[in-house]
Parts: C-alpha cells; structure tokens; sequence
C-alpha cells in the first residue's frame, strides 16, 4: 500500500508539470499568438485557478468517496497553487513591467484586477511556507485556522479573472460556479454523518 501511495504521489508531481511542458511546445511551436507576453501570463493564471480548484475538491471528494486517501495528494496540489501562481505573478513583473516597480505600484492601485491578485498571492505565500509537517505540528490547531485562507483565496482568484476579462464573462463565471459548489460542499448541512 505504502508503494502504492508513493507511485501515485510521483505520478501526480508528474502530471502537475503539464503547465510547463505545455507552455514549452507552445513556445517551440511559435504559437503564443500577436501577445506572447499575455499569453504566458494567462496560461498560468488560468492553471494557478485549476490547482485552487483541485485542491479543493480533495476534502469533498474525500466526504464523498469515503476514502481518506485523496487527503494525502492535497499538499502537493496546494503548492503548485503556490508555484503557478508565482510564476504568474513573475511573468507580470519581470516579463511585462521589467520589474520597473514605480509603475507596478501604479497599476495596483490603478487596477482592482491586479490589486485582488497580489493580494491573493500574498495570502497563498504563508500557505506555502507553513506546508511541512514540520510547522503543522508546531502550529497545531492554528495551522487549520491559517489555512482556511485558501477559500478567500480561491474567492480572489476568481475575481481576479472576472476583472481582468471584463467582457466575455463566461470562462471567470464558469471558474466561479465550481468554487461556489466546492465551497457549498463544505457547509455543516451536507457535513453531517447520517444516523
């Protein structure tokens, strides 16, 4: 069994590198169309928003399933949310602004689609570093309070995508109805265990 989880963990990490891979046979193709730059940033914005939506659907498909081991895979799932994401937002800074950061600030303030996506960035970052079974044990009871975040996170992403699009809503509204369930999922009335 223990090899078994350990297969399926590898193949897992495996499998959460097709962002890169992809990203990588369409720049080889030539194929990031008349904006690369946006191209690249938008790829991994949007696998950024799958990753917070796998790694919410664990605990509801754990409920579900009656299986405890889809717990196991979360972690994984949860810090490429954090890599994604960060990739995401270094493609905004380093490949669009040049890391001029005068005008990076500007546009924070300026645009309420960056400022929700920094700051859901921001939130992922104590995620991240408080992952290892190291700091769970340290933070005990606090660390499932810390990483609640993730569903306000999940609510910024989203956002972040519905601002940014502004007009054709329907791939940020599709986005939205499945964190909408996942988080519905988790409410008390479909928690209860039956008698």
């Amino acid at each position: 069994m223990k090899f078994n989880q350990t297969y399926i963990k590898r193949l897992i990490f495996i499998l959460c590198l097709w962002p890169l891979l992809s990203i990588s046979i369409y720049i080889f193709q030539d194929n990031l169309g008349a904006n690369p730059i946006e191209f690249i940033e938008r790829h991994f914005g949007k696998w950024t928003l799958i990753f917070l939506c796998l790694t919410l659907s664990i605990t509801p498909l754990r409920r579900i399933t009656n299986i405890s081991e889809w717990i196991l895979y979360r972690r994984t799932l949860g810090l490429f949310v954090f890599f994604y994401a960060s990739i995401h937002l270094l493609c905004y800074v380093g490949l669009d602004y040049h890391f001029a950061w005068n005008d990076i600030k500007n546009d924070i303030i300026k645009h309420r689609y960056v400022l929700v996506g920094f700051l859901a960035w921001l939130l992922l970052f104590p995620l991240a570093i408080t992952s290892s079974d190291k700091m769970i044990r340290r933070l005990r009871v606090n660390w499932k309070r810390l990483h609640r975040l993730i569903y306000a996170i999940a609510i910024l992403g989203v956002l972040h995508f519905m601002w940014l699009v502004k007009k054709d809503l329907t791939e940020p509204l599709i986005y939205a109805a499945i964190v909408s369930i996942l988080l519905i999922l988790r409410l008390d009335i479909f928690n209860r265990k039956k008698n």
